[in-house]
């Protein structure tokens, strides 16, 4: 007999915060490593963070499969997201259109489908759930990333907590352009959006 978990209900009005959410992701992915507010109505299982569950429920769909790392495959979260977007689970990370990690445990980014040439928008998006996202620096122990490219004027400062190094492999993947992974960071209610077209110092 399965286990029976706790399902908490998604958004109080799905259309509306739908809609908003998805307004609010496409801000930050036009303003790369600018840090946005998701202000959804929204109480999501432990371990995911409200940006990364309202992020999901907005974008995630019964025609995008999602791999879920296997620090956030709690399960209350893939009861929640099995149900609230009606998406199907995959075990394997190169099948995900939506992959949803925590940034301590962030696989290598060749993980992931980088789509190809005929198709370059197949390729995985990846929610990053980190601990904390400053715009300047916020200890000893975070990590400060410098921002480049396409959407931002000269260069943008972002320090990360609870995000594992990664700025070589950013740089191969970023190479593979018009191919390649997009990044959303989130810390708590906070988001960031990294396009592939970004490049990071």
């Amino acid at each position: 007999m399965s286990e029976m978990v706790d399902l908490k209900p998604g958004f109080t009005d799905p259309v509306t915060s739908a809609q908003e959410v998805f307004r609010q992701i496409l801000g930050t992915l036009s303003r790369p490593g600018r840090i946005g507010r998701i202000t959804a109505d929204l109480d999501p299982p432990k371990p995911l963070d409200l940006a990364t569950a309202s992020i999901c429920l907005s974008l995630i769909d019964v025609d995008t499969p999602l791999w879920i790392g296997p620090d956030l495959r709690s399960p209350e979260a893939e009861a929640f997201l099995k149900f609230h977007c009606g998406c199907p689970i995959t075990q394997n990370p190169a099948e995900a259109q939506f992959a949803i990690v925590l940034g301590e445990r962030l696989p290598h980014l060749t993980t992931f489908n980088p789509g190809d040439q005929a198709y370059p928008e197949t390729s995985t998006t990846v929610i990053v759930q980190t601990t904390r996202l400053e715009a300047t620096a916020i200890d000893t122990a975070s990590q400060t990333l410098t921002l480049s490219g396409p959407g931002i004027e000269t260069a943008h400062v972002l320090s990360v907590s609870g995000l594992r190094e990664f700025a070589d492999q950013w740089a191969d993947n970023r190479a593979l352009f018009p191919c390649g992974v997009d990044l959303i960071l989130t810390a708590d209610d906070k988001v960031v959006g990294l396009p592939r077209t970004v490049a990071i110092a």
